[in-house]
């Protein structure tokens, strides 16, 4: 869990180090150059460490300084508002996988359940593209107290709860099954 904060932490650094700045001093500018900075010293940090950075590391690094240097260009936040939503659409894409969500189930799921796997994984795919939606919307208002509020608390706050309807769905479903196959198996145990 701490190594997952971690990379998620990192991977959402310069946003932090955006939203910060910009809300201290109100310069657009000074924000994203600290943001583009700190990412790319990040990155340095991680490549001297001898750590090795994934395909989402790079992809990271690539937005901060395209979206940044857009920024820069246009004097316009919406361009670094945007970077997470696309965070968003990719692990979307990547949830549209088959069963991608099996190989963190319990043995007891896929024994009893395998097909609430698959169904899970897609309405995880649309959660994701819902709020990268909800991302590119909020970030094209410029309204960065609204952002910061949409990314901090509704996107968090929808991914927790959707964990939390799961779990107890999955949890209900499984225990159903077994006490309808425990019933079957010895039907004078009902009466």
């Amino acid at each position: 869990m701490i190594d997952v904060v971690r990379k998620l932490v990192g991977d959402f650094l310069s946003t932090i180090v955006f939203v910060i700045v910009l809300m201290a001093s109100g310069n657009v500018v000074l924000a994203t150059a600290i943001a583009i900075a700190s990412a790319v010293a990040g990155f340095v940090y991680a490549r001297i460490r001898k750590q090795k950075l994934d395909i989402m590391a790079w992809a990271s690094l690539a937005l901060v300084i395209v979206l940044g240097t857009a920024t820069l260009l246009t004097n316009d936040p919406r361009f670094v508002l945007v970077k997470p939503s696309i965070g968003h659409f990719a692990i979307g894409a990547i949830m549209l996988k088959r069963g991608w969500m099996s190989r963190y189930m319990p043995p007891a799921v896929l024994e009893h359940a395998p097909e609430l796997p698959v169904i899970a994984g897609y309405a995880w795919a649309a959660l994701m593209f819902v709020l990268g939606a909800g991302t590119v919307a909020v970030a094209m208002t410029g309204d960065l107290a609204l952002w910061t509020f949409y990314v901090s608390v509704v996107a968090i706050g929808a991914k927790i709860v959707a964990f939390a309807v799961q779990f107890l769905l999955f949890r209900i479903i499984i225990r159903r099954k077994l006490a309808h196959r425990a019933s079957a198996a010895n039907p004078l145990a009902v009466q």
